[in-house]
């Protein structure tokens, strides 16, 4: 599939198949996933699996899904797919990285963050993970937590660890897409500013 077919026809999905998925495949997706660049080549980006159904409910419930999205879409499509991925950005892996000799200032102090860069680096590794789903011929959707201790507690995910979200992965089943998009996409020049705002 060509780059730019594979780009636009990535989006959002909220109703997945129970149809299994074969783990290698997810395997392929993640290994792509990480292969964004990070500062200081960090590579503070982590991903939990989840395909336990017991697991994918608790998950599900710490992003609202019976209030927010069961209400709304008519099903509970965080838990129905099959796999879960839940990526993390993981600040400690940067501030650990920006101490060693070749990052530290001439005073041996990390640099400052004007930008989490954690946080950067792992949309961006969102973003080819979504593509690299498409590209495998399977769905993803995103989820936000509603409840951050509660993941954390739930997949014993460290302090200096936030996990960004969750993304369910399956195959698609007819679902009903977002009342936002009718909102429709802004036009370049409404975005794309050229040499200075």
């Amino acid at each position: 599939m060509e780059f730019a077919e594979l780009v636009r026809k990535r989006r959002i999905v909220r109703h997945f198949k129970p149809d299994p998925i074969d783990l290698m495949v997810i395997d392929r997706i993640l290994d792509l996933a990480r292969r964004v660049p990070s500062a200081g080549f960090s590579q503070g980006q982590d991903f939990i699996v989840v395909t336990d159904p017991e697991q994918r409910r608790a998950v599900a419930r710490l992003c609202g899904e019976e209030e927010h999205y069961e209400k709304s879409f008519g099903h509970r499509w965080i838990s129905e797919a099959p796999v879960q991925v839940i990526p993390c950005a993981n600040e400690g892996a940067y501030h650990r990285r920006y101490q060693e000799p070749d990052k530290v200032d001439a005073e041996g102090n990390e640099h400052p963050w004007p930008v989490p860069y954690w946080i950067m680096d792992t949309g961006c590794s969102v973003m080819v993970l979504l593509l690299a789903v498409v590209d495998e011929g399977l769905s993803a959707g995103y989820a936000g937590f509603q409840d951050l201790d509660g993941a954390r507690q739930l997949l014993g995910i460290p302090d200096d660890v936030i996990p960004v979200g969750v993304i369910p992965i399956g195959h698609r089943d007819q679902d009903i897409p977002s009342p936002s998009l009718k909102r429709g996409r802004k036009a370049m020049p409404a975005i794309v500013h050229k040499e200075r705002w």
